[in-house]
């Protein structure tokens, strides 16, 4: 069958323009035109293969530069991220959603702040006020970020010895809480599995016990004492306790820090430093010989009001920007005068931000 179409050339021959007009080509001038297709398509792939090598240095190239870029910017970026947070209690253009205190713990970084003795009192103030209310309106996350803090806490006064009856509190008011929530497994107080609950407080119990045994190391070294020192300077040093619970244990070491320990002006400064005059008036008690009984007064009061907080390094928010943040770090404010912008926050007052 003849082959119709627009060209009138039929298929399976090689025809080659010239200035006479077209013709069909000879074998070797078909064998020229295949060896200059053939060097026509080495030469294409070769620019090819060479294309897509600089294409993929380049690309490696702009990599290896962005692998470089978040190295370097790596440790801020952390830095940032860790000890400081926004808070915000609705959603805007910007900001989507709200801060929860498993948030903030990661970002406020908890368990590196109970190291530092000057935050250690603050966190475990602020554990405490969440093991008496704050317990069911924990989300799962904050949840486990609190249990990690909390064994934090107890490991680091294993290893140095300190604080012991301050923890013991905590962890009994930690437990009564529990106990409290979960007796009635029927409702739905606590979140998460009734079980896990049940596991954290067998923990509880456990650490109890250890610190109940714990064996305090006396010190090797043979050194200057506290009962060396000259009278003035003892009592100096009893002045600084705010406790005193701290006192009564210090004046049980030996008979001479047990008079000092018995000394009335100590006891006043403590009573006029946690309370008021108003409500020391209210809880007056008078000894025999008519002199003010500030000891048994001190405790009386402590039975009634809430002692005066303070602490060597607390929590500031910035009411410029809303950012929360450690008091020894800074945080990206826009304002001309920082300190001007930042506020103590209380632990309460931390949990209050929280709360909505």
């Amino acid at each position: 069958m003849p082959f119709l179409g627009q060209d009138w050339r039929s298929p399976g021959q090689r025809w080659v323009k010239t200035e006479e007009g077209w013709k069909k080509s000879t074998k070797d001038e078909r064998n020229n035109i295949v060896s200059e297709m053939k060097s026509f398509c080495q030469e294409e792939e070769y620019y090819k293969e060479n294309l897509i090598l600089n294409m993929g240095y380049d690309v490696a190239a702009k990599k290896r530069k962005k692998d470089l870029l978040n190295n370097n910017t790596k440790i801020p970026c952390e830095y940032w991220e860790k000890f400081w947070i926004y808070v915000h209690k609705g959603s805007t253009k910007e900001r989507h959603g709200y801060c929860t205190l498993g948030e903030a713990f990661n970002r406020l970084d908890f368990c590196s702040a109970i190291k530092d003795t000057r935050r250690f009192n603050y966190v475990v103030r602020l554990l405490e006020l969440i093991a008496k209310s704050q317990l069911p309106s924990l989300s799962g996350v904050a949840q486990k970020n609190y249990m990690n803090i909390l064994e934090r806490v107890v490991l680091k006064v294993f290893e140095d010895q300190q604080n012991i009856r301050q923890i013991k509190e905590l962890l009994q008011t930690l437990y009564v809480s529990l106990c409290s929530l979960v007796q009635d497994m029927g409702k739905s107080v606590l979140v998460g599995n009734i079980n896990i609950w049940v596991h954290r407080m067998e923990n509880i119990l456990q650490w109890q016990q250890q610190l109940d045994n714990i064996q305090i190391n006396r010190p090797t070294s043979t050194g200057m004492t506290l009962t060396d020192l000259p009278t003035s300077l003892q009592l100096e040093i009893m002045q600084r306790l705010s406790d005193g619970r701290d006192l009564v244990s210090l004046g049980q070491v030996c008979p001479d820090l047990r008079d000092l320990a018995e000394d009335r002006l100590l006891w006043k400064n403590l009573c006029q430093y946690h309370f008021t005059d108003r409500q020391i008036r209210k809880r007056l008690m008078m000894s025999d010989k008519g002199h003010l009984e500030w000891k048994k007064m001190y405790f009386k009061l402590c039975r009634s009001y809430p002692h005066k907080e303070q602490y060597s390094d607390t929590l500031q928010f910035c009411t410029h920007c809303h950012i929360l943040f450690w008091k020894d770090t800074n945080h990206p404010c826009t304002a001309n005068n920082t300190e001007s912008c930042c506020v103590p926050v209380s632990p309460q007052g931390f949990i209050n931000l929280f709360k909505f």
